[in-house]
């Protein structure tokens, strides 16, 4: 990016393929503006994204109408206690062909662009763990053959908070490898007036497909690209530092309700969700600020809190929130060079 002009040329079409995209997907859903960027911003950046949330807020439509905007193969995975992995990856059969029988393998509907793992944590965890390898490596090993998955390739998963019988809460090494967990709140009152002008009427605007997958593909190459100073950078790493309990930036709250911090994965996606906010405000290099923007639904997930917190009903959004605030975006070492 090293053409001033050609620079605001990428950037100015990245933000109008975004900015088609979010249009395409507000045809369908009403409000939650804030989830709908989270969920680009993982798109943008290669990430997962988990949405949460009580049934009927309109997630698994979010993320359908996200499909009908890209051109990109969709495949949805309904999960329930009983499905097994060979249902999300495929398995190998014997099929009849002229010369005798033969072992091909069937592919799963995991073998998508942009999938859909709707209700995720009522699968069982054997299940769940078929889906890490493909979230990871972008691939799928079954019957000791490898087999890629196409790019861009992005999962999105929902699950319900509410619900515990028969459901199988995520571990942390899955969770992990989800970008952003974005949770789903109720809609105000005029979303909700506007959802029932839109269904009830009988007149409801499909989103048309917008974006294919090398349009996405150029997209993502363009954010790793966008620049970050050594003392942003640095933000960013005390940031996820400080949410080690008893660490040299840890803060009070981290001490007192955390039992383990973010992982340096949270880093990286801290970082890659500040390149996407970058470019959204039409800027070629990160500011702290873009980390801010995205530490909430980088960490909320990613970091793991102790009885007392539960017991004192603290959530992980509250000690995310405080780190926030208190982690100062200069630090002193970087502040005398």
């Amino acid at each position: 990016m090293a053409d001033p002009q050609q620079t605001e040329a990428l950037i100015a079409t990245f933000r109008a393929d975004h900015d088609r995209v979010k249009k395409e997907v507000q045809k369908a859903i009403v409000g939650h503006e804030e989830i709908i960027d989270g969920i680009l911003v993982c798109l943008f950046a290669g990430g997962h994204a988990l949405l949460e949330g009580v049934p009927g807020l309109g997630k698994t439509l979010l993320i359908r109408s996200l499909a009908q905007a890209l051109q990109l193969k969709f495949g949805r995975i309904q999960f329930t206690p009983d499905l097994m992995p060979a249902d999300v990856t495929g398995t190998t059969i014997v099929v009849e062909t002229p010369s005798g029988r033969d072992f091909q393998f069937r592919k799963g509907p995991l073998f998508a662009q942009i999938v859909l793992a709707d209700e995720i944590n009522r699968a069982t965890p054997k299940t769940q763990s078929a889906m890490l390898e493909a979230m990871q490596e972008r691939s799928v090993t079954v019957g000791g053959t490898t087999h890629q998955l196409d790019k861009p390739f992005f999962v999105m998963a929902t699950q319900n908070p509410i619900e515990q019988e028969g459901t199988y809460p995520l571990p942390e090494a899955q969770l992990d490898r989800f970008f952003f967990k974005l949770e789903v709140g109720y809609s105000t009152r005029a979303d909700l007036r506007e959802i029932l002008a839109r269904t009830t009427a009988g007149t409801i605007d499909e989103p048309q497909k917008v974006i294919d997958a090398e349009t996405i593909i150029r997209h993502q190459k363009l954010v790793r690209a966008v620049r970050i100073s050594d003392a942003v950078q640095d933000y960013a790493v005390r940031v996820v530092l400080a949410t080690h309990p008893r660490g040299q930036f840890a803060t009070p709250l981290v001490n007192q309700f955390l039992r383990f911090g973010a992982s340096p994965r949270a880093a990286q996606t801290m970082v890659l969700g500040a390149k996407v906010k970058a470019l959204l405000a039409g800027r070629a290099t990160v500011a702290a600020e873009d980390i801010k923007a995205v530490a909430l639904p980088a960490l909320r997930h990613r970091v793991l809190l102790n009885f007392e917190a539960e017991a004192e009903g603290r959530g992980a959004d509250e000690i995310v929130t405080n780190i926030v605030e208190t982690v100062p975006t200069a630090a002193a070492d970087f502040a005398s060079r």
